[in-house]
Parts: structure tokens; sequence; C-alpha cells
């Protein structure tokens, strides 16, 4: 069979189509064909998330997490300056809203001094100067998070592949690969592709992809919906920037929030409860077989009994709006129910250890010719373009 391109991608999200950029930029004679399942670029996770270009200050110091997402913003900046990409430096706040949030708001600090964050601690006389509704007695401001519409990178990073000879197909979903000492094919619904490498940025359905190729990584992939309102135009000034809440550090999420959007809308959210589809957008989305997967992983109910009190906090404000409504009041008293109107929901897609533990970094799997990206969630589309250079020095040894 002919080879039909150097590269094949699977996955024409954030991270594929910037890792697409990144070929392209490194090595311009080499031919790359991202392949999507849907019809267009960044239909799941990089399409729905709110839009953050996140600082780092949440990320363990060394981590991949935290050098690419400082790499990535500065990266996504200067693309966006360059290609005529709306985005807005705006900063955020971090509050505390108890004395016991203190100690947790002081390590949350030193992380950001030790990564290189522009930060710093605030009283309540001065975050009431930045966020006039916010409530709290202690604060880190960050004035460098910004906003920024990463469906219109996505839809940007493809214009870019386009332009310099690349392809990305859509309605190609993968069915299966074939690995040999010399290349990859890829058989998918719209025909068979084979490649001298593969990358797999393929997110909710990385670990699927990575059986596919017979690389079985102990991890899988545990979809969490995040479920948000919007406020109503008329209450969108009780928040200037973002509002955030010092997280709980056992956990991957980083609790209920308000985020202005590039738009100029305000959300607010996630609550981040159990998919039970990998593609449940909606809370009636079921697939049983997508469900006895994540069921039948031991360390997906090693991670469930560990953290029952939470999820089931995380339930009952799917639920009940009253309750949703009373975990953004700590943060802004004078949200109403009313001020609330829906808003589309986003899937996260976090690997989870067989001891239960959720990955806490970026981590990728890799066989001779094929690498998978296992897990690159939130701040993966900050770090994306980081990411995808990143994955080009890993092909890079093999070219």
């Amino acid at each position: 069979m002919e080879t039909t391109a150097d590269v094949i991608i699977v996955g024409a999200g954030i991270v594929g189509l910037a890792t697409a950029f990144a070929l392209q930029e490194e090595y311009p004679g080499k031919t790359v064909l991202v392949l999507e399942k849907e019809d267009r670029v960044a239909f799941h996770q990089s399409g729905r998330n709110s839009g953050v270009l996140h600082s780092g200050i949440y990320y363990k110091p060394g981590s991949l997490k935290a050098a690419t997402c400082r790499k990535g913003k500065r990266a996504m900046e200067e693309f966006c300056e360059r290609e005529g990409v709306p985005y807005k430096i705006c900063g955020k706040v971090i509050v505390a809203t108890t004395e016991f949030e203190r100690d947790g708001l002081k390590s949350l600090y030193a992380r950001g001094q030790a990564n290189g964050v522009r930060c710093t601690l605030v009283d309540r006389t001065r975050l009431l100067e930045l966020e006039p509704h916010a409530a709290g007695i202690e604060a880190i401001h960050v004035p460098e998070t910004g906003i920024v519409d990463y469906k219109k990178v996505c839809e940007r990073l493809a214009s870019r592949l386009f332009e310099g000879g690349g392809r990305v197909l859509t309605h190609s979903r993968l069915l299966k690969l074939r690995e040999t000492a010399t290349e990859v094919t890829a058989e998918t619904t719209s025909g068979d592709f084979t490649s001298r490498f593969l990358v797999n940025c393929a997110g909710v359905y990385s670990d699927r992809v990575a059986e596919l190729s017979g690389s079985v990584a102990p991890e899988k992939i545990i979809p969490f919906r995040g479920e948000y309102f919007e406020l109503r135009p008329e209450a969108s000034q009780l928040c200037r920037s973002l509002i955030y809440p010092v997280p709980d550090p056992k956990f991957p999420f980083l609790g209920v929030h308000f985020t202005r959007r590039i738009s100029g809308a305000v959300e607010c959210g996630p609550n981040a409860v159990l998919a039970l589809a990998r593609e449940a957008y909606r809370k009636t989305d079921v697939s049983l077989s997508d469900l006895v997967d994540t069921l039948s992983f031991s360390g997906f109910r090693k991670l469930a009994l560990r953290h029952w009190k939470t999820g089931a906090g995380e339930i009952w404000r799917s639920i009940s709006k009253a309750s949703f409504v009373k975990a953004l009041q700590r943060l802004v008293p004078r949200i109403t129910a009313s001020a609330l109107l829906p808003a589309p929901a986003g899937i996260r897609a976090q690997a989870v250890a067989p001891d239960g533990s959720p990955v806490d970094d970026f981590a990728f799997n890799e066989t001779g010719r094929i690498v998978n990206v296992i897990n690159a969630p939130s701040p993966g589309a900050t770090a994306s373009l980081a990411i995808g250079k990143m994955i080009v020095e890993k092909l890079a040894r093999r070219f």
C-alpha cells in the first residue's frame, strides 16, 4: 500500500492540530494527515471548554503540566497575536472564604512562585477593588491569566495545516491499526491510510486507540461531565474577570468558579459528575458499553470509594439547582437562581490509574512508530502548542 503521509494524527482537537502545526513548522517537507471522526475540528473537548489561558499556578513544580503550561501560554498568545485570534489577559482571583482555606491558599501561592507565575497575595480590601462582589478573606491575584476561544484557535490551526499542504479528513472514525517495522496503517470508515508514524490525540478515546495499536496502557480514561450555567446579561457585572475557589488538592478539579468568556458572557461552573457515556453532554445520554467499561475498571471503583463524599456532593449539585447556587454564593453571595441560565456541558477525559489515583500529569505511551497521548486534560488547551512541540521531539528521534 502506498504511503499516504509521513505522519498521521488521530483526532482534530487542539492537541492534534497543535502537533500538526509543530510538525509543519519544524519539518515543512513532511506530509501530515489528521483523521477526525466528526464533521469538523474541535467538536469535543477543545470546542467545549471554558476558554481560559491558564497561568500555571496549580501544577506541581517540575511537572510536564507546569513546564508546558508556561511555555504553551506564551506560544498561544504569540499565535493569537500573529493569526488575529481574539484573546484577552484579564486576570483572575483565587479566594479563600474561610480561615481553614488560608493554608491551602498559601501553598498555592508558593507553587505559583516556584513555577514563575506573576501573582500576589491580597487582602480583602484589594480583593474588593478587583472583584467588588466577591466573597473572601484573602486571595491570590493572578494578573496574567487570560481568556480565548479555543475553537477559533483550532480553526486557524487547521487553516495553517491546509496552507502547508496537510489535510484534515473528517467523517473518518478509526477502526483498526496495524503497525509493522516500517509503517502504520489506519483502517477508518473512509478508507485505509498508511504512514511512517502515527500520533494518537484522540482525547476521551485515547486509551481505546492505544489498545488498537496493541499498546495497552494501565490507565483508563474516565469521562466526567462538566455542567455549567451562564449569568443573565443583567447579572454579568457581578464578575469582572475570573473568580476561583481554593481547590481540593486531592481532587483533579478546580471547583465551581466564574469565568468571563471572550464573548463577554460569564460562565458559572463546572459541576463534575461521572458521565454515563464518553460523549454524554446531556444528563440523559447513556452508553451501556461505556458505562460497563468504567464500572468494570478497578481503578474507578477505588477512586469512587476514596472520594464518595465529594462525588455525592457533585451529583447532588447536578440534581439540585439550589445546591449549585449555594456553591456559587460562597464566591459571589449576590448570585440568585433567577440569574442563571443553562449552558452547554463539556466532557473531561481524565486518565485514572489502576490504584484509583487520577493521573496528575500529562502522560504518553509509545511503541516503535506510534505516540499515544494518554492524558492531556486541563491545562491541555493552554499547553497545546508546547505539547505539540514535545510530541514532534519524540518523533524526531525516529525520523
